[in-house]
């Protein structure tokens, strides 16, 4: 699904924007723990994921962290 929303983005001029954008979307449609999931797929090698929802991925978990601190 990552890779869905990935795609829809990616004609995005700005690389910067479609990571944001992609992050956002995740951020405000799935639950926590699905967002949890991915970032552990991420970590465990990412299998699958294009480049964009990677990057959107590691996006979405620093703006967690800063969310935290």
């Amino acid at each position: 699904m990552a890779n869905d929303i990935s795609h829809f983005f990616q004609s995005e001029t700005d690389h910067e924007v479609a990571i944001s954008s992609v992050a956002k979307h995740i951020r405000s449609f799935w639950v926590p723990r699905m967002r949890q999931h991915i970032i552990a797929h991420l970590h465990a090698g990412g299998e699958g994921m294009s480049t964009l929802a990677r990057e959107a991925v590691l996006r979405l978990e620093t703006d967690a962290a800063k969310e935290t601190v």
